[in-house]
């Protein structure tokens, strides 16, 4: 299977602590955040990674190439001239997967002790496009999914704005959560490589493609995109 880590992000969130390194190496729990990814990402048996870089792009570079993982192949996505978001930094890494072989897709800036085995196994069973791992948490910005857990649309409650993709009789409102895999056939589905969010992609597929939610875990979850939310997972760490 592949793997690509989101690590392009520009950090601004997070302040001072992003001015001169990259989001992705702010450590946590004394580890840079693209550490914790990758050592989540070989808990799946993936054996092709694949970086994407913007933000110190040579920082993450430097980074990576200090690393020793044995049966396991990192490349690079370098997106230093254009920072294309999810969607399009999907596209430009596509030449750098294994054909054939299934995308499991990680935000650098996310951890989680969620069992991701247990999600490949949820996403060949359901035999889908793509499947997104989700929970239920207060957001702004929520996917919306039918009782099968198959996406059906998205809404911003705090702007009332809401994009219904297929109609059911119940949407159930879940909040992605920064991993998801996908079928290598995307690729030809997405278009033409350029910028634009992929939660868009999966909506605008969703209509006749049968993309799902996965919720299934009960584990820790962070989204490390504030200094605060930096501090309260490393006293969650240093706690436990």
């Amino acid at each position: 299977m592949n793997a690509l880590i989101f690590a392009a992000g520009l950090g601004t969130r997070l302040g001072s602590l992003t001015q001169n390194v990259p989001k992705a190496l702010v450590e946590v729990a004394g580890k840079p955040m693209l550490l914790h990814a990758i050592e989540k990402l070989i808990e799946t048996r993936v054996t092709n990674i694949v970086i994407n870089v913007h933000h110190h792009a040579q920082a993450v570079k430097d980074y990576v190439n200090t690393l020793q993982l044995p049966n396991i192949q990192i490349h690079i996505s370098d997106e230093s001239d254009l920072l294309l978001e999810t969607g399009g930094g999907l596209l430009k890494a596509a030449p750098l997967f294994t054909p054939g072989k299934s995308i499991i897709m990680y935000n650098a800036d996310v951890l989680t002790g969620a069992n991701l085995n247990l999600m490949v196994e949820y996403h060949r069973k359901k035999k889908g496009l793509a499947n997104l791992m989700v929970k239920d948490r207060p957001t702004a910005r929520y996917l919306l999914f039918d009782e099968d857990l198959r996406l059906s649309g998205w809404e911003n409650i705090t702007t009332g704005e809401q994009l219904i993709s297929r109609k059911n009789d119940v949407h159930v409102p879940l909040a992605f959560s920064g991993v998801h895999i996908v079928e290598p056939e995307i690729l030809d589905y997405l278009g033409a490589e350029r910028k634009f969010s992929i939660t868009n992609g999966y909506l605008d597929l969703s209509s006749h493609h049968a993309i799902y939610g996965w919720r299934d875990w009960d584990e820790y979850w962070f989204d490390i995109g504030t200094p605060e939310k930096l501090d309260i997972a490393n006293h969650f760490f240093k706690s436990s």
